[in-house]
């Protein structure tokens, strides 16, 4: 991986290191983390401020204080004006738009151009008002107000007031309503004081509320929706279609034809967006999104399953092309159904000690040890990944567990992989059933070479069997697989990871199951649920990160999945789009910058 990234040059060194002094000076204890009230007020906060807040909230890495990482980045200023075509790879539809209802970051990609938030991140992380104006923080950490920018209007004519913020937040928290209402926990109140100013109040001081809860994109629980087009269109056309405040308008959107993007023209910064059009059209199979931006049928390529990783020396050989990497957050995994025969686990909280004399048991844990993961990344993703033994990813910094790999239950031991699968009643793979691996077509090759070493090294066959990524997803909700290649985008808090994945109720963990068949998911485990519990409202960094890390450990060792890799962020476009810096966000699409030569 480090030869496709660039290195970090000497003359970077002081500064990263003056920053990473200024960041860790605060006492936990202290509601604002050593910070001013007017350092924590808006209109927007300093980039020493940011770093400050995401060293208190745990998420401050290395990756963040690097300059940046693009490859043959295009810098020439273009014209505003112009149709942008792009292909959303991996996906055949894009099912819904609605903030709520999204759980693919292929989806929050684009609503990032249609919709706001009060706030939203830049390329550094730096968390800037979007339709919040400026904003002051209580002495206690505890109470924000915020000032609503005057004028802000929605793509369906509505004016934008304090009611939009007060009304999403009620949808947001609704467990019905939005798989995201987790993040709202510590939120308890949130009031509008006049048509454009909205008071919010938490439960304890958090240092991610702004860059976390409040973002448009990834945090997804305060997008602002508009009342009126849900219930005048219902959920379903709403999920279609969106109305919201930002730089683009949907004009059209059919399942499996693509989406439509128009300017806005009464987007309240009259500088933005500079495109008058981009149309997204959904590409399934890799060698057809290469063709189509080798020709110049498509200019950019998004979608969140990314670049193909063979793909990427190829487009970096043309000269036509640029490919900009940057360190990503997520994880990937392999799946294994516990209800399946030959993994069967019906109690996962059983001691350690208990589940190591189960078959089933064993034979899962015997996958996740055969896995050679250092194989793998070189075979399947061309270098590009680092070793995965929990979903705790580096980009969450100081809540990553680098020892993990030395002390997991999952760490690479071929020996005792076979001798785990002889004792499950397979020896040297005899009798093991011909199971089936799903997989997106995006990682097809993953899925192949993870069979081609378990075949190598544990001598069980499987054949692949890819989908396009929505059905894949129902699938893996309702628990229809024997093994899955599946994974995570967009994690750069430990909530992201553990709550969205790891506890018996997360929203990923087959809440779609019939449970009178499956009394519970792929995974379940008491001490977990209360561990991941727990983390949520701890303030003390080091407490939360005991309790992150060993809810991390636990998962690893009384394999939830066989974890794989963590992942590098790859956007590919032609030299005709200028593609900002300051657009280059991890995981995200904004395109009110972009232009074309």
């Amino acid at each position: 991986m480090n030869k496709k990234l660039n290195p970090l040059v000497e003359q970077e060194k002081q500064r990263i290191k003056d920053e990473l002094d200024y960041a860790g000076e605060f006492d936990p204890r202290d509601p604002l983390f050593g910070l001013s009230q007017a350092e924590l007020s808006g209109p927007t906060l300093k980039r020493r401020t940011v770093l400050r807040l995401m060293a208190a909230a745990g998420t401050l890495s290395m990756a963040h204080l690097l300059p940046g990482v693009g490859l043959g980045r295009a810098e020439a200023a273009g014209k505003s004006g112009g149709e942008l075509v792009c292909g959303w790879a991996n996906v055949g539809e894009i099912r819904t738009l609605d903030p709520a209802r999204m759980n693919q970051v292929l989806q929050f990609q684009i609503t990032s151009n249609l919709l706001s938030g009060l706030m939203h991140i830049d390329s550094q992380l730096v968390a800037r008002g979007d339709i919040a104006e400026s904003w002051t923080i209580s002495s206690d950490g505890r109470e924000y107000v915020f000032k609503l920018r005057e004028g802000v209007t929605f793509h369906n004519g509505d004016k934008f007031t304090a009611a939009d913020v007060v009304y999403t937040y009620n949808r947001s928290k609704d467990p019905d309503k939005s798989f995201h209402y987790r993040v709202l926990n510590n939120v308890k109140d949130v009031a509008a004081l006049n048509d454009f100013e909205v008071k919010i109040t938490l439960g304890k001081p958090q240092a991610s509320f702004l860059g976390k809860t409040l973002e448009r994109s990834a945090g997804r629980a305060m997008t602002i929706v508009n009342r009126r087009a849900i219930e005048e269109m219902g959920d379903t056309q709403y999920g279609l279609t969106p109305v919201g405040t930002g730089p683009f308008r949907i004009t059209f959107h059919e399942l499996g034809q693509g989406v439509v993007l128009e300017k806005f023209d009464n987007y309240y910064d009259p500088e933005r967006p500079k495109l008058d059009k981009v149309t997204i059209k959904p590409i399934v199979d890799t060698e057809p999104l290469a063709a189509a931006i080798e020709a110049g049928d498509i200019q950019l390529a998004g979608g969140g399953g990314g670049i193909a990783p063979e793909l990427v020396e190829r487009f970096q050989a043309n000269s036509d092309l640029v490919v900009d990497i940057t360190p990503g957050p997520g994880f990937q995994a392999l799946w294994i159904n516990p209800w399946s025969a030959a993994f069967k686990v019906t109690d996962f909280n059983k001691p350690l000690s208990e589940l190591m004399k189960e078959k089933g048991f064993k034979a899962r844990l015997a996958i996740a040890k055969a896995l050679d993961r250092e194989r793998h990344i070189k075979q399947a993703r061309f270098g590009l990944g680092v070793p995965a033994y929990g979903s705790i990813n580096p980009a969450m910094g100081f809540f990553f567990d680098d020892t993990l790999g030395e002390t997991s239950n999952q760490r690479f031991d071929l020996e005792e992989a076979r001798r785990l699968l002889a004792e499950a009643g397979y020896p040297n793979g005899e009798g093991f059933p011909k199971l089936t691996l799903k997989a997106s077509v995006a990682v097809r090759r993953d899925a192949q070479v993870v069979a081609n070493i378990l075949k190598r090294n544990l001598n069980i066959e499987m054949s692949i069997e890819t989908k396009d990524t929505p059905v894949l997803l129902d699938e893996f909700l309702t628990m229809n697989y024997d093994l899955m290649r599946l994974g995570s985008g967009g994690d750069y808090d430990p909530d992201d990871a553990i709550v969205d994945w790891m506890q018996t109720e997360s929203k990923f963990n087959a809440r779609k199951r019939d449970k009178a068949k499956y009394p519970f998911g792929y995974f379940s485990e008491k001490e977990v649920d209360e561990l991941i519990g727990a983390q949520l409202f701890e303030t003390d960094l080091d407490k939360r990160k005991a309790l992150v890390q060993k809810a991390d450990r636990l998962t690893s060792d009384k394999v939830a999945c066989a974890f794989l890799y963590h992942p590098v962020d790859v956007l590919v476009y032609r030299k005709s789009v200028n593609y900002p810096k300051e657009s280059r966000i991890p995981g995200l699409v904004d395109l009110d910058r972009a232009t074309l030569s």
